[in-house]
């Protein structure tokens, strides 16, 4: 297929911008202290695309960066319904399948190729494509693992569908909102008799006035909002101090965490 104009994007490592294929990211957004920040953090990413005889895949190319160097010259394919082992076996594959739309990847030598599902559009796919790839290989992660990375919100094969909806939403929404401001939350379980999900708070979180806030006020409040089968969610540690930290935080740290909580689309309750 033909090659299209390279993509020039250029970003800071505390701001991964999305932008379609040929144009070069606009910098008015940023403010002047984020501009001179910028200035001594900024990366030049190439990414060139080509098109293959199937429209519903797209090659991308890194370009001058090797994406997947093995002995014999195979690369590495999965789809979306392979097992969750099989997709743990390439961090870079398993952030592409985190894109609405994505239904397979192949890693080859220089160039991923990723092919999507009938009904998606590569329109509104491209920004994310081009973001994911862009912040995965200036992290300089290895595209290919002996063993598979496991975390805690990883969606594993015997999970039930509550359980990965719990995990999926504290991943994409609960956890960057969260870690703003220094802290970090992870799953631990969830008791299906009595929907109690529990999770445990880390980072600036620990001990923090306001953790009961971001607990019941945040999280609790979006799982139960798209999750009916959430009643309540503990945190594994302090359980006892909750009460005493919710009446004796202050208004100004509650109002810090709503405003960051509700910028992630948490809602909240009166």
């Amino acid at each position: 297929g033909s090659t299209s104009p390279a993509l020039l994007m250029t970003r800071s490592m505390h701001h991964l911008a999305a932008a379609a294929n040929g144009n070069v990211m606009s910098t008015s957004w940023l403010t002047q202290s984020q501009k001179q920040q910028r200035q001594q953090q900024v990366r030049t990413v190439f990414i060139q695309t080509e098109n293959t005889p199937n429209p519903e895949s797209i090659k991308f190319v890194p370009s001058g960066r090797i994406v997947l160097e093995n002995e014999d010259g195979t690369g590495f394919f999965v789809s979306k319904t392979d097992s969750m082992e099989d997709i743990l076996k390439s961090p870079l594959a398993t952030q592409l399948f985190k894109i609405d739309g994505v239904k397979a990847v192949y890693l080859g030598f220089d160039f991923v190729t990723i092919t999507k599902y009938a009904e998606n559009h590569w329109k509104l796919m491209r920004p994310d494509i081009f973001s994911t790839l862009m912040d995965f290989f200036d992290s300089n992660q290895p595209v290919m693992v002996d063993e598979p990375i496991i975390s805690d919100t990883t969606i594993l094969d015997d999970d039930d569908e509550v359980v990965a909806m719990i995990k999926e939403l504290i991943e994409a929404r609960i956890r960057p909102a969260v870690q703003e401001d220094g802290g970090d939350i992870r799953y631990i379980g969830f008791e299906e008799e009595t929907g109690i999900v529990t999770v445990q708070l880390a980072g600036s979180c620990v001990g923090c006035p306001s953790s009961s806030v971001t607990l019941k006020q945040g999280v609790e409040n979006m799982l139960m909002h798209y999750i009916p089968e959430v009643t309540n969610v503990v945190a594994l540690e302090e359980e006892a101090e909750e009460e005493k930290s919710e009446s004796s935080s202050s208004q100004n740290p509650q109002k810090s965490y709503e405003e960051r909580l509700a910028a992630a689309g948490i809602p909240f309750s009166d």
